[in-house]
Order: structure tokens, then sequence, then C-alpha cells
């Protein structure tokens, strides 16, 4: 374990970084990372597939890294695609601030398009975001709406606060356990929300990134920073970023699935007011919880490489 102390604003920002040896021998997940600083962090994404191909951006979500996309790059690849998946900051194998107050959905858009800024692709991408993916996903195109030209979006969304009643109550007990039980193990919380089992090694695989509690701050307190109220400091960015999308006429698709409590019915604003979804083939997903990727992967890169074709 490295631990680096680094300085921002006056003050220093402790960062850990995750020991290679613990990416050691992941089960179907042979590919090889690379690496860009951004602010003074490095941030760790998988690039695979040949540099001229069209690309797919995949973004993960809490408290998982790249490894979710496991099942789902093989067959991206297999059609021809290049695939860009990065490890957000405090996650996978990507730098983690120690502290809860070095990380805020601002500073995770802020992050993520600096390394967007540095990737070079010869046509827009195509995006694919789920749970806090999402989030930070949808707020990139946002902010570099000429860098994408096609969305699927599944089990997530882009909240503002305003519907604070109906955020489901599997959600407001995820971020009250996140925030105060004082035991987090990563692979209890992948395999809770999972409808087809892991094996123990995909398990380990989540715990992996973490090596201790030391190691767990961005994934403690992401479920605190979704938007709830008006008076979030985000809510007029993702209200912003709505006004944008309302008038978003690219393609834009749903997959959501069926047995998920946490994201129930938040494809429907989407659906509603995004010209972009007009006239798409969106699918409720059967036999899936939220972590879409682990329990139907094969199947949703299928329907994102169908959206694809359908939208040239």
């Amino acid at each position: 374990m490295t631990l680096q102390a680094q300085p921002k604003s006056n003050s220093l920002r402790q960062v850990v970084r995750t020991p290679e040896s613990r990416f050691e021998a992941l089960p179907n997940f042979p590919y090889v990372p690379h690496y860009l600083e951004v602010d003074g962090l490095r941030v760790a994404y998988i690039d695979e597939g040949p540099k001229d191909a069209p690309a797919i951006l995949l973004m993960h979500g809490e408290p998982t890294w790249s490894y979710l996309y496991r099942k789902m790059i093989p067959v991206l690849l297999a059609a021809g695609y290049r695939v860009l998946a990065p490890d957000l900051i405090g996650f996978g194998r990507s730098d983690k601030p120690t502290k809860k107050s070095d990380y805020s959905y601002l500073k995770h858009v802020q992050w993520m398009t600096g390394w967007l800024d540095q990737i070079d692709t010869p046509a827009s991408l195509t995006l694919f975001c789920q749970d806090w993916g999402s989030l930070i996903g949808l707020r990139l195109v946002h902010v570099r709406p000429d860098r994408f030209s096609k969305i699927a979006l599944s089990n997530g969304g882009l909240p503002t606060g305003f519907d604070n009643k109906l955020i489901p109550w599997p959600l407001k007990v995820w971020i009250i356990f996140s925030k105060y039980s004082p035991y987090f193990r990563i692979q209890k919380v992948v395999k809770a929300v999972c409808v087809v089992p892991l094996s123990q090694a995909e398990l380990d695989a989540y715990d992996a990134p973490f090596p201790s509690d030391l190691f767990k701050a961005g994934a403690r307190v992401f479920p605190s920073l979704i938007p709830m109220s008006p008076k979030d400091p985000e809510h007029l960015n993702n209200v912003a970023a709505w006004e944008f999308f309302k008038q978003w006429k690219k393609p834009f698709i749903t997959l959501f699935t069926t047995r998920d409590p946490m994201t129930k019915g938040a494809e429907k604003p989407f659906e509603k007011h995004i010209p972009g979804c007009q006239g798409q083939a969106h699918q409720r997903i059967r036999g899936a919880g939220h972590f879409v990727q682990e329990d139907k992967g094969p199947e949703v890169a299928g329907l994102l490489i169908d959206f694809i074709k359908a939208n040239l």
C-alpha cells in the first residue's frame, strides 16, 4: 500500500492506491489497465479494441468498478467496437482519497470530464451508464455533448431533488446503511442486489480494490451524495442537465430491469421528456436485479449493439 499526501487548496489530501497484487488472477478479466492523471489523482481505465473503431463508454456505479463489465466487454469487442471502461476515483484501480469530505458529486463529474478530455476517439461515443455511472455519465454528456452520439441508460437516473417523497425505501435504507453501519463489506453489497449467484472468486474481485476501511471513503459517501432536495448543491446543475436533455434528439434508449426496487419507474421521465427516446426499442429486462451487467451481461450487450446498429 502506498500512502500519498497531496496538497490542494492549502490543505493536505491523503490518497491511497490499492496495490496491484490485489488484482492478480481476477476471474474473466484479463484486460491491461491504462492510467491518466486528473487533478493530481491517477484514473485507471480499460481501453480495448481497435483505436479507430466506434467507441463505447461503460460507466460503473456504487460500489463496483470496471470489473462489473467483464460479461459485456467480450461481446462488444467481438462485434468490432472499442470499449472504454474507467474506474471512478475512489474505486477499482483508481486513486482513493481517504476522507469523505474529499468527494462530491461535482468533483466526480469534473474528474471524469478531465479524464474524457484526454481520451482520443475518432468519432462520437456511445454511453452506457448505470447506477452512479448515470448520475455522472449523463452530466458528462451535458458538459461535453459533442463527444457523444448515443446514450443507453440502465437502472439509474439524474435526480434533481424535487422527487424526495418518491424515493424508494430500499434506497433510503441503503443511504443510512452506507453512512452509519460499522460493517461495510463491498462483496456483500453487490451480492445482495444481484439475482444470478456469483462465485466466491467473483465476489472477492469486488473486494479487491478495498484492502481496508481506509480505502472505502468514496464507497461510503457515494449514496449520501445523491441529490435529495432542492437544497442539494447539485440541484441546479441537474436541473440544467434535464433542460438540456429535453432538447436531446440523438438516440437515447432505456434498458431497465424488472427486479430492481431502487430504480423502479425511473425510466419513465426519460422516455416521456427526451426527444431522442422516441421510437427506440426500450426494454424491461427480466430476471435481472440492480446490476444488470452481472445478471444479464451478454444479453444487455447484445441489446446495446442492436441499439447502435439501428441508429447508424
